[in-house]
């Protein structure tokens, strides 16, 4: 089973490519993030022609998660328990709670597919969310592994930080910034302290996941390491390779992250004839 993560910067301006690639590089199932659409403006007709399914959780036009898969989901959870919420208090008190989290079941694997709030300033109270959120979520998944132990696990997504200095191009560039500050990397870390690894770096351990559109950042590599697929150790067992699509930040139109790809030894066969034809 082959299982990827990308963050698309907005579905309806990339399905034909997003769609392209899926059929081209035989992808099973795809977590995106920042769909920027609602579920009423999904562009489901040209995933379904090209035989998949898509579920989605998607608020306006920031933020947003989605999963495609050709193969059946199950489970389907637009939230984690205790996930927090940002922005103006509602009736209840309460704070709205942002479409940045889906999980699916497939073939008996657990996907979650990720967009970490990205903190804007380390002074502002957005960066006070971000952490809470990745607190919550280590908290969650902790939980989740404790009571699921045998089964695999994923979470997958933009994260929203670069946890090694190699993982930017220039770490002195961002000196007082997000993304490599130490309470970030440490809610990382706590992430894998739980029993989560980043299954593609011991295959790919060099390669950004994303350039800004800004300042000839690609042509430049001054790019950042931020999308992960992180797994729990049954996970992880089925690994069997990765890599990172950095061409997709090629030609017209790209988003400014890239496909970031797992193959998985799980065998799909059995699927694989309620395919359209063009998967033959």
């Amino acid at each position: 089973m082959r299982v990827a993560t990308w963050n698309v910067n907005s579905i309806r301006a990339r399905v034909g490519r997003v769609v392209d690639w899926l059929v081209r590089e035989d992808i099973d199932v795809l977590a995106m993030q920042e769909i920027k659409c609602k579920e009423s403006q999904f562009p489901f007709d040209a995933f379904h022609d090209a035989g998949y399914e898509v579920v989605l959780h998607g608020l306006n036009q920031w933020n947003g998660v989605a999963f495609a898969s050709r193969l059946p989901m199950t489970d389907v959870a637009n939230t984690f328990t205790g996930m927090p919420g940002f922005g103006k208090a509602l009736d209840d008190g309460s704070l709205p709670l942002e479409a940045r989290a889906l999980g699916v079941t497939v073939d008996g694997v657990r996907l979650w597919s990720l967009y970490v709030p990205n903190g804007r300033l380390v002074d502002d109270p957005h960066y006070v969310y971000k952490l809470a959120w990745l607190h919550e979520l280590a908290a969650q998944t902790k939980a989740w592994l404790a009571a699921h132990p045998d089964q695999p696990l994923a979470l997958m997504g933009d994260w929203n930080i670069a946890p090694l200095d190699s993982d930017v191009w220039d770490v002195a560039a961002f000196e007082g910034s997000t993304h490599v500050s130490a309470p970030e990397r440490a809610a990382f870390e706590a992430v894998e302290s739980i029993g989560l690894t980043d299954v593609v770096r011991p295959i790919v351990p060099t390669g950004y996941t994303y350039w800004d559109y800004k300042q000839l950042r690609f042509p430049r590599n001054e790019g950042m390491r931020i999308d992960f697929i992180m797994g729990s150790a049954p996970f992880a067992a089925l690994v069997s390779g990765a890599r990172i699509d950095r061409n997709e930040r090629k030609g017209d139109a790209p988003s400014d992250h890239v496909p970031v790809v797992v193959e998985l030894d799980v065998d799909t066969e059995g699927d694989d004839d309620d395919r359209p034809m063009i998967f033959g």
